[in-house]
């Protein structure tokens, strides 16, 4: 048997739906007049995967910070170290940053070939997918980075964060998994 709605509450679905459509565009709103920005330094105790990483190494030889800005408030933080080859381990991850930076400032060019993400953070609902989409914008742009890899922690939080976002795992480590995402 097949119930007719009345008029009456054909209506309120109608209205239920607009508004609910209303608050969703409220809701993520922001991320239309977002920006990528480079960051001198971030707060390192909101890091949940490496707080214990300080502005010092974030921003030494061949790393740097880019938050996501929407009226002069960051929304999302990723940490990137630029190597030539991609690393096991944050220890790794210094030496291979430092290494490239090193080779290229004799060579006059910008860094490593490969940005290597290795934490990434939001504070808002959608800040972590824009902020991979925005830095994945930035890495086709340029004209010396080929590749876009993780260092991302043994968790299948971090494991689904990079496969929802189109990232292939491509290596497990002891203490890391890499993921990559394809650069066209």
């Amino acid at each position: 048997m097949i119930k007719k709605f009345s008029p009456r509450i054909k209506a309120r679905l109608r209205k239920n739906r607009q508004v609910l459509s209303k608050n969703i565009g409220n809701f993520f709103g922001w991320v239309k007049g977002a920006k990528l920005v480079e960051l001198k330094e971030c707060n390192t105790a909101e890091d949940p995967v490496r707080p214990e990483l300080d502005n010092k190494f974030r921003t030494g030889y061949g790393r740097k910070i880019f938050g996501v800005e929407y009226k002069g408030e960051i929304y999302a933080v990723m940490c990137f170290a630029y190597t030539n080859e991609i690393p096991k381990s944050v220890e790794e991850l210094e030496k291979l940053s430092t290494d490239a930076f090193l080779q290229t400032a004799m060579r006059d060019q910008s860094g490593g070939q490969i940005a290597i993400a290795y934490t990434v953070w939001s504070k808002k609902k959608g800040g972590g997918k824009l902020i991979v989409k925005e830095v994945f914008k930035k890495i086709k742009k340029s004209n010396h980075l080929n590749r876009l890899v993780t260092l991302s922690p043994l968790t299948e939080m971090a494991t689904n964060f990079h496969e929802r976002n189109g990232a292939k795992l491509i290596q497990i480590n002891e203490t890391t998994q890499n993921f990559e995402y394809k650069v066209m």
